[in-house]
Order: C-alpha cells, then structure tokens, then sequence
C-alpha cells in the first residue's frame, strides 16, 4: 500500500479496468452478492486488485519467481515451528490465464509440486492438504505424492447432507464408486462441517444418476436446509444466494441442520432421539469410511445456530458466523450428565473415535463401497490385512429391512457383532435396522 514495487509485484494489480474487463469476460463470480467480479479497486495506491474471494484476500502472482520463492520460505518457517500437515487453500484458483475461467490450469498443478519438492527435501516430515471447492474430477487431480498427499473431502460431505435430506444413498454410492479411490500413499480428510458454508460440490453427472434435475435437486437441498421446505427438520440460513440463477449454499451448526435445534424448541422427545440419531449417523459415516475424520469444534457436544453475529456490524449479512460461534463451556459440562441430550451426542462421538482407534481394519484401510440393495441404506467395507468390517448407514427415519441373502453373497454370516452397539445381530432372513442407525459389522477374510 505504500507502492513499493517489490511487494506490489507479489500480487496482481492495474492501473485501469482493461485487462480486469479482459479477464473476466471469461470468468465466473464466487460471491456475486457480496463481492461483484473479481477485482477492487484500492484508492491508495489508484490501481485495481485481484481479489478473487473477498475484498481484503489479495490473489498472489506466482508468475512472479521472487513471490514463489517468499512463500517457500514461510513455508519452511512453519515447518521449523513444528507444523506437520499444511493446507494449501484455493488451489484451484493458483494460476491466472487470459480466456480462461482461471480455474485449475496446468501451472497451479506446476505451483504445488514445487512446493511439495522443497517440502520433499527441507521438510519431509511435513505434508500438504490441499481445499479445493470444485468439480470432484478436478479435486482429485491434487491428490498424489507428487502434490497433496491429503485433500478435503467435500463431495462426501455434500452428499451426506444430500442423503440426509432425501433418505436416498443411490447419489452417494454412485459417486463414492466411482471417486473414492485415491493412489498409494493419499487420503482423503473427512467431515462433515467446517468453518465455511456448505455448497453443494457434486457433479451433474451424479444426479443425472438418478431420475433428479441438477438445478432443481440443489435448489430442493437449499430450500430444505434453510426451513423453505415444507416439513423439513432443519434450521439454516442461505449464504451467497444468487436471485438470477437460485443458487446458493447453506449455513449452520450440525445438531442445529439435523434437526435438533427445532426439536428442543418444540419440546419432542421423538424428533430429539431421531436428531441425535442424524448426528451420531453423519459422525459415523465420516469417522468409519477411509481416510482422516475431522470433528468441527462444538459438534461434539451439539452447539446449535448462533444468531447473535447479526447484532455485529462486522459479521451481519454473513450467514456463516451462524456456526461460528463462540465454544459454549457450560453447555461442554453437560457432557457429564448421564442421559442429556449433550451426553448422548459426545458419548456416541466418543465411542466412534475409540472404535476407529481400536479396530485393525480402519488402520490405512482401503474401502470398497458396496450395494446394499435398499436405495436408503449405505454400506461400505473397511479392509486392512485380515481385518474387514462392514458399516451399514440407514438414511431413513423409518426402519429399513436387508434380505439375509445379500449379506450372505457380501461374505456375512448369520450372526455378526455390531461392533459400534457391542452386541450380536442374528439375521437367519433378514436384518432390520432402527431409523437412522449405524452397524459396523465384523467380517471375516
């Protein structure tokens, strides 16, 4: 800001609107509503910047070496400061090209694997996590050794709000078939919250699956997640909605998008149990499928929608602060009373961790997706060595029945162990799971 030309060098910056008109004429908006193309301009300094999220977020130029070469160095600072796993944000948005739409091209690929070459040779005991909000076939193309050992999962969280909302897992299995599988030494990092909206990151392709519109399918998930939607249990707010196109994605605590903030206000002990129940199953998909589970901070113990933040200049019109609330302490102590509400979730989420922990078959596991053969029940296998389980996830508030003979052809016995409840299943015809409930079902290899 002082016009240094060094430091100004570090970012994309123009005297006058003509190359910003250039570029954007084949660019799209990320928040039109709130930040209307993607430059601004800085009185100043008179020049125009690249900032393609917020105002304040300054696009860096990797065209210039010397910023490349800054970068590394911060990056081998945090990597002195003990830092193991760092997140590259945006990566898709690295490399700017005139024509383009200045979204994963060639040279943002070329940005990483320099920096995981350095990281490689000064710093191998760090590794890189790339957040890449886009088209799930592009998102996997940061996934290697070579670049993002780790990733963000964000097609499965959006499609277990998904299924949530539709009690159909035919979307889900589609996609988890056909884009689970990651190369040696790569994982997936899962959840199904974070500090950011959610937006509904699943292709076209994987709807069309299904006899669902693409539009029309995510305008349903938004109006049922916002509470437009007749009969839904959820309770969020919009963010970033587009009035021309409807587009928008979706804010809000876990317990609060599950159901169970209008449970309590409602005083329902049935819609309490069967809010606890979406929780604990959303956890238990995330925790048990392969890769690394993330628990955003507060749904451990069911923090619900913060609708203070409007009362602050700073963070009103932002939906987001909705689930960025301040970590309730004393709801946290109610943890310790046996059968409250905030008990039974921290419990439940307690016991999914140590089964996680304790059984072989999750450790650097491969998973196989499975069809279960009712379009409202979720199976995967979870296999490591000689050490395999069998998670099935029922969508549906109602009770869901599996033909015996399914499971025998998935190589289960008659009787199984649910290892999650600590009890034997005898399914001699059929096995029958309560609404909403998780098995994790040892298997024999």
């Amino acid at each position: 800001m002082k016009g240094d030309p060094e430091y100004q060098g570090y970012y994309y910056m123009f005297p006058d609107r003509t190359l910003p008109d250039q570029y954007e004429a084949s660019m799209g908006e990320i928040f039109p509503q709130d930040h209307p193309g993607a430059f601004t301009y800085r009185t100043r300094i008179r020049k125009w910047v690249w900032t393609t999220f917020n105002n304040y977020q300054w696009d860096l130029n990797y065209t210039n070496p010397a910023l490349f070469n800054r970068m590394v160095e911060e990056m081998l600072f945090l990597a002195n400061q003990g830092v193991e796993i760092l997140r590259l944000d945006a990566v898709a948005f690295l490399w700017k090209e005139m024509g383009t739409n200045c979204q994963n091209l060639p040279q943002a690929h070329w940005v990483i694997q320099a920096f995981n070459a350095f990281a490689s040779i000064a710093a191998p005991a760090m590794v890189l996590k790339s957040e890449a909000i886009v088209h799930p076939n592009e998102v996997r193309k940061y996934i290697s050794r070579e670049e993002c050992p780790l990733s963000y999962n964000p097609q499965l969280m959006a499609l277990l709000w998904e299924t949530l909302a539709t009690h159909d897992v035919r979307i889900l299995q589609h996609a988890m078939k056909s884009r689970f599988d990651l190369p040696d030494g790569c994982a997936w990092v899962n959840y199904i919250r974070s500090h950011d909206d959610i937006g509904w990151a699943f292709s076209d392709e994987d709807i069309a699956s299904t006899e669902f519109t693409p539009n029309e399918h995510r305008h349903f998930l938004t109006d049922f997640y916002t509470g437009r939607y007749d009969g839904t249990f959820a309770r969020g707010a919009p963010f970033a909605e587009n009035p021309q196109t409807g587009d928008a994605r979706v804010s809000g605590t876990c317990a609060s998008l599950c159901g169970l903030e209008k449970a309590v206000e409602e005083d329902n002990e049935v819609a309490i149990d069967l809010a606890i129940r979406r929780i604990l199953l959303m956890h238990g998909v995330s925790i048990t499928i392969g890769g690394v589970p993330l628990i955003y901070i507060g749904d451990e113990i069911g923090m619900l929608n913060d609708y203070s933040y409007d009362q602050d200049p700073a963070k009103a019109g932002d939906s987001r602060w909705l689930h960025r609330g301040h970590f309730d302490w004393e709801r946290a102590e109610q943890r310790r009373v046996p059968n409250s509400i905030i008990n039974r979730i921290f419990q439940g989420i307690l016991r999914l961790i140590q089964l996680r922990h304790q059984n072989p078959a999750f450790n650097q596991a491969s998973t196989e997706i499975a069809d279960t053969g009712n379009i409202h029940v979720f199976g995967f296998f979870s296999n490591h060595d000689q050490y395999s389980v069998f998670v099935l996830a029922n969508f549906s508030e109602q009770e869901q029945v599996l033909e015996a003979r399914r499971l025998r052809l998935l190589g289960l016995r008659k009787t199984m162990v649910d290892l999650y409840a600590g009890r034997t299943i005898t399914a001699t015809q059929e096995l029958k799971m309560e609404p909403y409930q998780l098995l994790v079902l040892s298997r024999s290899v």
